[in-house]
């Protein structure tokens, strides 16, 4: 069963999503973010400029498609489902939905809101992962700018 991790009341999901795709990146590990089609298209644009002198190399995976075998070995999949995803070390949820395939990662990272609805939702997923057998746990609060 994978570690699963929330990181709660995070005002900027996309940001701190980016912070902390970029954090596993330099610690060698692959990854995929998963989300919405709109949350997808905006960490993918980010991924791009929010940092100046760097680029987190990514690929965008859209709901059914099979990824290229040349795009194999890039660290970064942002898809909409991630069993579309090829197998991966780590898996960052910034969806509403308990991600089906999480058991497939050693490491799952929720990243929460702080509004009223993304609040319930991940209460939900919460549960859904102790239901699933998983003890998920409490990352802290974050602070301004620190995934």
């Amino acid at each position: 069963m994978p570690e699963v991790a929330f990181h709660t009341g995070v005002a900027d999901k996309p940001g701190y999503a980016c912070r902390l795709v970029r954090k596993a990146w330099r610690q060698g590990r692959q990854v995929v973010v998963t989300g919405s089609a709109e949350q997808l298209q905006r960490l993918d644009v980010l991924l791009w400029t929010f940092e100046q002198a760097e680029f987190l190399p990514h690929v965008r995976l859209r709901r059914g498609e099979r990824p290229a075998a040349a795009l194999q070995r890039t660290p970064v999949w942002l898809a909409e489902a991630e069993a579309d995803a090829p197998p991966r070390d780590v898996l960052v949820n910034l969806g509403p939905e308990l991600p089906a395939a999480f058991a497939a990662f050693a490491r799952v990272i929720e990243v929460v809101g702080d509004d009223v609805d993304d609040v319930a939702a991940g209460r939900s997923r919460w549960r859904g992962y102790r239901a699933a057998g998983a003890t998920p746990v409490q990352a802290g609060a974050p602070a301004p700018g620190s995934p």
